[in-house]
């Protein structure tokens, strides 16, 4: 981390500290250049929980091996990141101590009242304490109504109309317009769900199929998982893939049970002989 070894070697400078046999106008234009590098080298620290867009592979195995190594992915790439910020945390902590260090210096040789100084601001805003082990970042609190961009749920709808009206790839197009406009959305699942839906009443088996896997991959315990795995596993079955659509119904029971779609996977499984 480039960041993080500037910062060391800013705090070095700072320990050696200036002589008092400099003239004073120097000594005080030194610190304030060391405070301002440490300003510096800090926020672009905070750039370094910036994606990089790099990302594991995911392809090969079976549809359930596909899925396993999604979320084995999602709990490393979690832990990563809970890393990643119990440095940053613990460097900031650590900067903000050696800036009241410089504070204090400055009012010092300016002649200033020390004692009227004040807590100095953890640089970069707010932090969790370095002093414990690194606490995931809070996330919103959960809603009955979750916050929507402003025609996110007009677009939603349009496509639900589209399918429902018949327009099967209108309503795919839509919904697929849907996910590129509004990444990371609450519906995004269900977007995926409908999207794989419209292309399955169209003929396109193996682009629902696709599109059932990623509307379960977006939220593997959400609302909209248990109808995509089913989804998933009768897809399979209708390509062919007798034996992973077996194993994608059965999951369906094993994850959700006592559900809709457990009943509907277990009907599909009856038909397809499943043992």
């Amino acid at each position: 981390m480039r960041g993080m070894f500037k910062v060391v070697a800013v705090a070095t400078m700072l320990t050696a500290g200036a002589g008092f046999a400099q003239d004073k106008a120097e000594t005080l234009a030194d610190i304030r250049q060391e405070l301002t590098v440490l300003y510096v080298e800090l926020q672009k620290l905070k750039r370094e929980l910036s994606t990089t867009g790099a990302t594991g592979s995911l392809t090969g195995g079976s549809i359930l091996d596909r899925v396993a190594a999604i979320e084995s992915e999602l709990q490393r790439l979690t832990g990563k990141t809970e890393q990643l910020e119990f440095r940053v945390s613990a460097i900031v902590k650590d900067g903000t101590s050696r800036v009241s260090d410089l504070e204090f210096r400055l009012v010092e040789l300016e002649g200033g009242d020390v004692s009227a100084l004040g807590e100095t601001p953890t640089l970069g805003g707010d932090v969790a304490d370095s002093s414990g082990p690194a606490v995931p970042v809070s996330q919103p609190a959960a809603t009955d109504a979750p916050q929507l961009a402003m025609g996110e749920q007009a677009d939603f709808d349009a496509a639900r109309a589209a399918f429902e009206a018949g327009d099967h790839q209108g309503a795919a197009a839509k919904y697929a317009a849907f996910n590129d406009t509004y990444p990371g959305s609450p519906m995004a699942a269900s977007a995926h769900l409908g999207r794989g839906q419209a292309l399955e009443a169209a003929g396109d088996l193996t682009g629902a199929a696709r599109a059932y896997l990623d509307a379960f991959s977006t939220e593997p315990n959400g609302r909209s998982a248990p109808e995509a795995l089913y989804h998933l596993g009768n897809g399979l079955g209708r390509l062919g893939q007798t034996s992973e659509a077996c194993v994608t119904l059965a999951e369906v029971g094993v994850r959700f049970p006592g559900g809709s779609a457990e009943t509907k996977a277990r009907e599909a499984m009856a038909r397809l002989g499943c043992s």
